[in-house]
C-alpha cells in the first residue's frame, strides 16, 4: 500500500473519531466502562477450514488462539447460505422468513428496521465497517453511512467484493460516500486490515467501539499475494497438493494455476490478520475489555476453480453435508469462537444451539441496552459466554433461500426438515435427526410423517410476505 493511501485511511478515520466524539453525550465513565466489541466474519469459509473445528493441512495459529482464550461454539449457524440474507439476518436480528434481503442482489435494507449499529450508537458506541457490506448502494436506504457506521472503506456492491486486487473503494468521507482510488496491484484485504488496525490505534479510552472486518475471502476470486501461497507451493509452478486443476484466464474470476494452493494460502492470511487485530488491541491496551468475535457468513464455496474434490480433499466442510447455496448443515453450519477476558473461561466450549440473528440481542445487553425487541428472532447468549444456567432456547431456527428452485429449512430440537424445490411441480420434503445423523444421510421423513408434517407446517405459518422473496402459491403445501 502507498503511503498516500495510508494516510488518506489515517486520516479520515481520525476525522471520523473526532467527530463522533464531540457529538457524545453519555457519561464518559459509564461508556468507557462498556467492553469494545470486533467481530471478523470471513467470507465463504467452511467450518472445517479452522484448526480447533478439525483442518490439519494447512494451519490457524491465531484463531485456534481465539478458541483456547475464549469459547468455541460447536453448534452455531450462518444466517444464510450465501452472503447478503446472511448478513442481514445478523444485523437486523431477524431470520430470513422475516428480513426484507432474503437473497443476493440490488436489495436494500428496510429504513424502518433499526440495525446493530444503530442501536450501538445509543449505548454511546463508535461503529467502523471496512470490507464487504452488500446491503445497500450509495443513496439507498442500507447506504452505511445512514445506518450508523462512523468509519467505512470497502466494498457497497457484493459483486465488486469478488476480486482481490480492486482499482477503487467505497469509503464514507465527511459523512458521505465516496471513492478512491487504490494502488495499482494493492490487495483489497491488506488494505482492510490495516485500515482496522488504525482504526484501533487511533481510537480512545473513553468511548467503546463496534468494529466490523468483513473480509472478502476465501471467496471467490483464488489470488492470494505471493507471501502466503509460497508455504503451498514446491516450486513456482508446482503445489503441495497435485493434481491441481486450473482456472484459465477470461472468465468472471481471476485465473489461478493452483486453486487449491490458493485456498489453503486465502485462510492462513485470514489468520494473519486476525493475528494483527489481537497485537493491535494489546498495543493499545484493550485486550481485556474487548468482545472479538470470529466467524464466517456461510459454507464454503465452489466458484473460481474451487470444485467438490477441492472441499473434500480438505473437509472444508468438517464432517457435514453440503456447502454454500445448501440448506444441509455444510452450508449453513459456521464456525463462531468468541473471546472476552475476565468474562469467558479460557477453553470453554459450548452446544448452544444459535444463529446470526442471536448477536443482535446479545450485543444489546452488552452494551447496557437491557430492553424487548418484539421484532427481534434471535436471543441474547450472554448468559452462555458467563456460563450461566438461565440461557434461553430457541424453539426453533429456520431459513429459507430461493435459488435453485426454492428451500426451506427448520431446525427444532434435534429434528431438521428441509423443503426442496419449492418452486418447481415436483418438491419435496427430507427429515434428519441432526444429533444421531449430523452427516444428513438418512431421510427419515417416511418414517415419522407426524413430526414431517408439524415441521412443515411451522414453515408455513413463520415466514411473512416479502414481494422480492416469494415461494409460488400452493406448492409450500404439498406433503402436509
Amino acid at each position: 500500500m502507498t503511503l498516500k493511501f495510508r494516510k488518506n485511511i489515517i486520516l479520515y478515520v481520525l476525522l471520523s473519531f473526532s467527530l463522533v466524539a464531540c457529538k457524545a453525550t453519555k457519561n464518559k465513565t459509564e461508556v468507557a466502562d462498556k467492553p469494545n466489541i470486533v467481530l471478523i466474519m470471513a467470507d465463504d469459509l467452511g467450518i472445517g477450514d479452522i484448526g480447533v473445528y478439525g483442518q490439519d493441512i494447512f494451519f490457524t495459529p491465531n484463531i485456534d488462539r481465539l478458541a483456547r482464550e475464549g469459547m468455541q461454539f460447536n453448534n452455531f449457524y450462518s444466517g444464510s447460505t450465501v452472503c447478503a440474507p446472511s448478513r442481514a439476518a445478523l444485523f437486523t436480528g431477524q431470520h430470513t422468513g422475516h428480513t426484507k434481503v432474503r437473497g443476493n442482489g440490488e436489495f436494500p435494507l428496510d429504513s424502518s428496521k433499526r440495525i446493530i449499529p444503530e442501536m450501538l450508537k445509543e449505548g454511546g458506541y463508535t461503529n467502523a465497517m471496512f470490507g464487504k457490506w452488500g446491503l445497500g448502494l450509495k443513496g439507498s436506504t442500507g447506504s452505511p453511512e445512514k445506518r450508523g457506521w462512523d468509519a467505512f472503506i470497502g466494498h457497497l456492491h457484493h459483486v465488486d467484493a469478488h476480486f482481490q486486487r480492486p482499482d477503487s473503494l467505497d469509503v464514507i468521507q465527511n459523512g458521505k460516500m465516496t471513492k478512491l482510488n487504490t494502488p495499482e496491484g494493492s490487495y483489497a484485504n491488506e488494505i482492510f486490515t490495516e485500515a482496522a488496525v488504525d482504526f484501533i490505534e487511533s481510537s480512545s479510552h473513553d468511548k467503546p467501539f463496534f468494529l466490523y472486518l468483513s473480509l472478502t475471502i476465501p471467496h471467490a476470486e483464488l489470488v492470494v499475494p505471493h507471501k502466503f501461497i509460497s508455504n503451498h507451493m514446491l516450486s513456482d509452478n508446482v503445489s503441495k497438493y497435485e493434481p491441481e486443476k486450473a482456472w484459465p484466464e477470461g472468465r468472471h474470476y481471476g485465473a489461478q494455476k493452483h486453486p487449491k494452493a490458493a485456498y489453503a494460502a486465502l485462510v492462513e492470511s485470514i489468520d494473519n490478520y486476525v493475528g494483527q487485530i489481537m497485537t493491535a488491541l494489546k498495543k493499545k491496551g484493550y485486550d481485556n475489555n474487548t468482545i472479538v468475535i470470529f466467524t464466517s457468513d456461510n459454507g464454503t464455496h465452489l466458484e473460481g476453480g474451487r470444485i467438490m474434490e477441492d472441499v473434500d480433499f480438505f473437509e472444508s466442510s468438517g464432517p457435514y453435508r453440503g456447502v454454500k447455496r445448501d440448506l444441509f448443515e455444510g452450508g449453513i453450519r459456521t464456525p463462531f469462537i468468541v473471546r472476552w477476558p475476565g468474562e469467558i473461561a479460557s477453553g470453554s466450549t459450548s452446544g448452544f444451539q444459535g444463529a446470526f440473528w442471536d448477536l443482535y440481542p446479545t450485543f444489546a445487553e452488552v452494551s447496557g441496552l437491557n430492553q424487548e425487541f418484539p421484532a427481534v428472532d434471535g436471543i441474547s447468549f450472554l448468559p452462555t459466554l458467563r456460563d450461566s444456567k438461565k440461557q434461553k432456547k430457541h424453539e426453533y431456527l429456520y431459513w429459507e433461500f430461493h435459488e435453485s428452485g426454492g428451500k426451506q429449512a427448520i431446525l427444532k430440537d434435534e429434528w431438521k426438515a428441509i423443503r426442496l424445490q419449492i418452486n418447481t411441480v415436483d418438491p419435496h420434503v427430507e427429515l434428519y435427526n441432526i444429533a444421531l445423523d449430523p452427516q444428513e444421510k438418512n431421510n427419515i421423513a417416511a418414517q415419522y410423517p407426524d413430526i414431517t408434517k408439524n415441521l412443515i407446517h411451522m414453515m408455513d405459518s413463520i415466514r411473512t410476505h416479502n414481494q422480492n422473496f416469494s415461494f409460488l402459491k400452493n406448492q409450500s403445501q404439498k406433503h402436509q
